[in-house]
């Protein structure tokens, strides 16, 4: 059996664990109210539905909001009121009529399909699955998350796609089940007979009750796992303050497992580490994010590390050259890090504090309780005060204003490989796996990019297959970098233009994160590479203010 079969065997599983979970109890009310409506068939409907629309919107949901720039917390946030509304709506008996009358009106598109034309209840439930599943997606964030790891670990958006809808699956049988016998049980009751208008009330106040218990915990974190960036400037903290922003229930910190090798230190575990402050910082060595963070963290173990302070990095590899230890050992030795690091190549300690961000830290107490979070960059202020809290050191310390680390209008992380190949302004025209000449468009709309001469387009990167292959990005940012590497066996010159001017020649020679620009202010523009010669692989482009 392969690793993509057992991944989605793991997923169905883990999807039939979900009935335990906070985030589908707003769900299971919506499910059994639908199944007591029509015949047998509808819950049936509702569940199909649910189970495609999520499947099919997780899957590309990553790509949808990179493309219309939309801000993840405000999705999560039109999520919750949309359950919140559909709670409502099922208390009120006016607004479940013209509810059904909705996904009544949708259900005829399906109805009139040759040979599915049997009004039997069918595509109504499928109508409100698939509006369900739509909703729901977004809230269920720790699922998408995992989403973007399929597209790390697995080799193409098909694998991905399988370990979705067994997910789905997984989470739609025990629903099934609930709906068949909730629906058996109350009718032989006759409870829906004589009281179906307060049961469908109930329901709906368990819907709002659920939704509401779920914003006040804030047990969900944002829905589209990625190289998370943040938006904040922070003014000056005082150390000595009680701990900062901390988590509303903390939790036994997760084991470090299934590491493949360890840098600057023996294997540690969480149990080792009982008595001491603990940080830990999910990292990728070619992340831009990740690279801005190191100097604090450095400067945090520097200052911190004889006061029973212990920060452990855990590379969680985004491409494959980041799996391999040489590479990150050089990275290592380069960025002077100091601290203990530990390959997490299979990535068993990030699933197991089922993180979804590069970069991430978590601050664990003497106890070995997880009692702050922080994902993204920025508020270095609040972490160190909160090192500080947990060490009992108490004298003032001065702290510096967080940098701003983007802007609204920046040019999202901009991947090449074609299972993330966001906004290639040609997407229908990419060539899997084999070398294809491509050609400019007349014009390269904002946030896109477009190549010119031989390429070679791979899941996870592109290779140039002639000397003089060009790439361009508009983009809006003051800084451009690219992951870039070769297979040349030797240095390739890269020349890079912005709106056709030449501005250096960047010389390729490892795999890593490469810096192309540094504009004085953010500004719009059109960039182009021209390789110089063949070999060059570009993994993804970022961009900073």
């Amino acid at each position: 059996m392969t690793v993509t079969w057992i991944n989605i065997g793991l997923a169905f599983l883990e999807g039939f664990a979900l009935i335990i979970s906070p985030c589908i109890l707003p769900i299971l009310p919506i499910v059994l109210s639908g199944s007591l409506a029509g015949s047998r068939k509808h819950p049936v409907g509702i569940i199909i539905g649910f189970v495609a629309t999520f499947a099919v919107f997780t899957l590309f949901a990553h790509k949808l909001v990179a493309w219309l720039g939309i801000d993840l917390n405000i999705l999560r946030d039109v999520s919750l009121f949309l359950l919140l509304l559909l709670g409502f709506v099922m208390l009120s008996g006016f607004l479940t009529e013209r509810f059904a009358r909705l996904t009544g009106g949708l259900a005829t598109i399906g109805a009139n399909i040759p040979a599915l034309n049997k009004n039997d209840g069918f595509f109504s439930g499928l109508a409100l699955g698939s509006l369900i599943g739509l909703i729901w997606t977004p809230c269920a964030g720790p699922i998408l998350a995992a989403v973007i790891v399929q597209s790390v670990v697995q080799t193409t958006t098909w694998d991905s796609f399988l370990t979705v809808l067994a997910f789905g699956i997984g989470a739609a049988v025990p629903m099934l089940i609930i709906a068949f016998a909730g629906r058996n049980i109350l009718k032989r009751l006759n409870i829906f007979k004589t009281h179906s208008v307060l049961l469908r009330k109930v329901l709906g106040l368990i819907v709002i009750i659920t939704v509401c218990y779920m914003i006040y915990s804030n047990s969900m974190s944002s829905p589209f796992g990625s190289r998370a960036t943040s938006i904040d400037t922070h003014t000056q903290y005082t150390p000595a303050a009680p701990l900062l922003n901390p988590i509303h229930r903390p939790y036994p910190a997760p084991e470090i497992s299934g590491i493949s090798a360890w840098i600057n230190s023996d294997p540690l575990t969480i149990e080792s580490l009982k008595g001491k402050v603990v940080l830990i910082d999910f990292w990728a060595y070619s992340c831009i994010n990740c690279i801005r963070t190191l100097p604090y963290l450095n400067s945090w173990y520097e200052k911190y590390h004889h006061e029973d302070f212990v920060i452990i990095g855990v590379h969680s590899p985004e491409f494959d050259f980041e799996r391999d230890l040489n590479n990150v050992q050089a990275a290592v030795t380069k960025d002077k890090i100091l601290y203990p690091v530990a390959l997490d190549n299979r990535f068993a300690t990030w699933n197991n504090y089922h993180n979804s961000f590069w970069p991430a830290h978590y601050l664990i107490d003497k106890n070995g309780n997880v009692v702050y979070e922080k994902f993204g960059e920025g508020d270095y202020g609040v972490t160190e005060n909160n090192i500080r809290f947990l060490l009992g050191m108490n004298e003032h310390v001065p702290m510096h204003a967080d940098p701003a680390t983007a802007s609204l209008m920046q040019t999202p992380e901009t991947y090449l490989g074609y299972t993330r190949a966001d906004s290639f302004v040609r997407f229908e025209n990419l060539q899997h796996n084999t070398a294809a000449q491509y050609t400019y468009p007349n014009t390269l709309p904002a946030n896109t990019w477009a190549l010119e001469g031989n390429w070679t387009v791979l899941p996870e990167k592109i290779s140039a297959s002639q000397a003089n292959a060009k790439i361009k990005i508009h983009f809006h940012a003051a800084k451009v970098f690219a992951v870039m590497g070769q297979h040349a066996g030797k240095p390739i010159a890269v020349e890079v233009r912005l709106d056709g001017v030449l501005q250096n020649t960047v010389q390729v020679n490892d795999d890593t994160l490469y810096t192309l620009l540094e504009l004085p202010a953010p500004q719009a523009g059109v960039l182009e590479l021209t390789v110089t010669e063949p070999g060059l692989e570009l993994y993804t482009f970022t961009f900073g203010s």
